[in-house]
């Protein structure tokens, strides 16, 4: 799954657990929380090594499997990305993130029409799943067909009105339609909710960083 290197190095860190008395059932969640700000910080490469310390403890974990992918991915190395998100999806048939990245990045390497399929495919096997309309909205999106999408997206929010990856979608349309304050309150929210969040936590820091302030209150 991961890089020789790596793997030499995770044996290494577990020898060491070893030798310890205990390790705190919560460790974790503190390397994993670790990587999260790193992630949204743009660093990348030690934002990885904090999952990879994560999963000495969770190897089996989809979502620390996700996080790491998402470096990898973020890092340029598509090959290990792709087989991570494939992983992850192995451990959790619906787990929603690990199959939009997948998406796109086949997008991004010149497999749209895989991509385009794989969607297909998503939606007519679970039709009453929001998700699989987050996907389709996100492929409108690429298209820049922006009320197609917003549309699919009130199709995931009526069967799902919680829904993180429609909420999502809909702060990054906020985004491309010159709202970004609209978008800030969508990201803060979603993250008040589950703090662990990458995508979210690194979109809302891009966000602050130029200046952008949730709207006053009337």
């Amino acid at each position: 799954m991961f890089s020789r290197g790596r793997q030499i190095a995770t044996v290494c860190l577990v020898i060491a657990l070893a030798g310890c008395m205990s390790a705190p059932s919560d460790r974790w969640m503190m390397y994993n929380e670790d990587g999260v700000q790193l992630f949204a910080k743009g660093d990348y490469r030690n934002a990885l090594d904090s999952f990879d310390y994560a999963l000495t403890f969770r190897p089996q974990d989809p979502v620390l499997i996700y996080n790491a992918a998402q470096c990898y991915d973020r890092l340029g190395d598509t090959k290990h990305a792709e087989e991570l998100y494939g992983y992850c999806i192995q451990r959790d048939p619906k787990h929603g993130d690990a199959r939009l990245a997948l998406v796109s990045l086949k997008y991004r390497t010149g497999r749209a029409v895989e991509a385009n399929q794989q969607i297909l495919e998503w939606l007519q096997k679970d039709p009453n799943a929001a998700d699989g309309y987050v996907a389709d909205a996100w492929r409108l999106r690429q298209e820049k067909a922006y009320p197609l999408a917003q549309r699919r997206l009130q199709q995931a929010l009526s069967l799902d009105g919680q829904n993180r990856l429609a909420r999502t979608e809909m702060a990054i349309l906020y985004e491309l339609q010159g709202m970004p304050e609209r978008s800030l309150v969508l990201y803060q929210e979603i993250l008040a909710r589950d703090p662990n969040q990458l995508e979210i936590a690194e979109r809302a820091e891009k966000l602050r960083a130029r200046g952008v302030r949730p709207p006053l209150p009337n």
